[in-house]
């Protein structure tokens, strides 16, 4: 009996002790939200965001790098005009070195043309992937959900793989991943990064990286970078700058 009163008074004071810490530890984690509720914000965040869309032009450099990833093969500057969602038209303002890097560039523009005309079909939508939230986690200084991305068809506008949601704003802040079908017999193990940012009030992809197995040419990569902005309002090159980007 006196065993069993001094371990009941025990188990007592440790509850007192330990006890209050970890509640105060639970209640200062703030609850993962489900990955549905991301993706709602995420929607609503990307609907505010299209309703402040204008129509702007962008310069962009273009880099394709092989094996070494140290001095570009080719160099490409396009100037891309868009009327939102999608490209009005774009021009080839300067290239240099291979060949091979105007005419990776062309298709680009002609496939990013094709996809703002239909670009519902290839959304960040229940209708086109399944999410599976993954973990927090810190980029750019600025904390975010990392989601699974799961495609619900094998398209090669589709990507396989995660997303990095604002946990403030619910912008996207990099999309990375495999296309759900290799977009082309020439080309395997391909994978692509987005990178968005703020430009005069819109958010928007400011670059990409794009890299893939090239049938007898090897691994290259396309790196492309928004460099200036010009819309029908103001001139957004300076929002770049103030992002790093």
């Amino acid at each position: 009996m006196r065993t069993s009163f001094r371990r009941l008074i025990f188990l007592h004071v440790a509850s007192v002790l330990v006890m209050p810490g970890m509640m105060s530890a639970a209640q200062g984690e703030s609850p993962v939200p489900s990955a549905d509720s991301i993706i709602a914000h995420m929607m609503q965040a990307r609907s505010e965001n299209r309703a402040r869309l204008r129509p702007y032009s962008v310069t962009r450099d273009y880099r394709l790098f092989g094996k070494e990833k140290q001095t570009a093969r080719s160099e490409v500057i396009a100037r891309v005009m868009f009327d939102p969602p999608g490209i009005k038209q774009f021009v080839i303002q300067q290239a240099s070195g291979m060949g091979l890097g105007e005419r990776i560039v062309r298709q680009m523009l002609e496939h990013e043309t094709e996809i703002g005309r239909n670009y519902t079909s290839t959304d960040l939508a229940p209708t086109n992937y399944d999410f599976r939230y993954l973990r927090e986690e810190e980029l750019g200084g600025r904390r975010c959900y990392v989601l699974e991305i799961i495609p619900r068809r094998k398209d090669k506008n589709l990507l396989r793989g995660q997303i990095w949601v604002d946990a403030i704003t619910y912008l996207l802040q990099r999309t990375e991943g495999e296309p759900a079908r290799s977009p082309s017999w020439w080309l395997k193990d391909a994978h692509v990064m987005l990178v968005y940012g703020d430009v005069g009030g819109m958010w928007l992809q400011t670059s990409s990286e794009s890299s893939a197995e090239v049938r007898f040419l090897g691994r290259h990569t396309m790196l492309s970078r928004d460099v200036d902005y010009t819309m029908t309002i103001l001139a957004a090159s300076a929002g770049l700058a103030a992002h790093g980007k």
